[in-house]
């Protein structure tokens, strides 16, 4: 499964692929993030990071795209800069027909540490060696990116499995 990390924002979008499955080494397909100026208009910042996921997926070809899914900060403007970065990558990824799914941070955190209450420099450390990358994805934007990814090739390959159960299990009863 490989699967692109999205972790959502204005001034800086993390974008992180990462192929894999459940038992097996996880590898690092690619990893950066796009950078908006802060001073640009809203629309033209949008666009950018339209145009950057659209070349990570005609690139990388992902099965899935994780993104971070928006949670409640006391900073309004910060939070609809986050929902405004994912909804252009959840857009994306549907007019190329491949499945979006989101994760909390803790949820994320708990995939790749152990403990949904982790802090960036757990997760970028675990995200190093579950790589086995020589030095720390820099900045935390990539981290959670790929982290992101990590999330979705473990939880993502066992949610599609118990979904395929409990398809084959209704086939049978008919």
């Amino acid at each position: 499964m490989r699967v692109l990390g999205v972790d959502p924002g204005l001034t800086r979008c993390g974008l992180g692929v990462v192929e894999g499955s459940p038992g097996r080494p996880l590898s690092l397909v690619a990893v950066d993030v796009v950078r908006t100026p802060a001073d640009a208009e809203l629309g033209h910042r949008l666009l950018a990071i339209e145009a950057a996921i659209e070349e990570w997926v005609a690139a990388h070809r992902p099965d899935t795209v994780a993104v971070e899914r928006v949670f409640s900060q006391h900073n309004v403007r910060t939070v609809m800069g986050t929902a405004q970065a994912s909804g252009v990558a959840t857009l994306v990824a549907a007019r190329h027909g491949i499945p979006v799914v989101t994760h909390t941070p803790s949820e994320v955190k708990a995939a790749v540490s152990g403990s949904g209450q982790a802090d960036k420099a757990q997760v970028a450390f675990m995200v190093t060696r579950l790589l086995r990358l020589d030095a720390r994805p820099k900045p935390a934007d990539a981290s959670d990116a790929l982290a992101l990814a990590i999330c979705q090739v473990w939880r993502g390959s066992a949610q599609n499995r118990l979904q395929a159960a409990v398809a084959a299990a209704g086939r049978g009863r008919r």
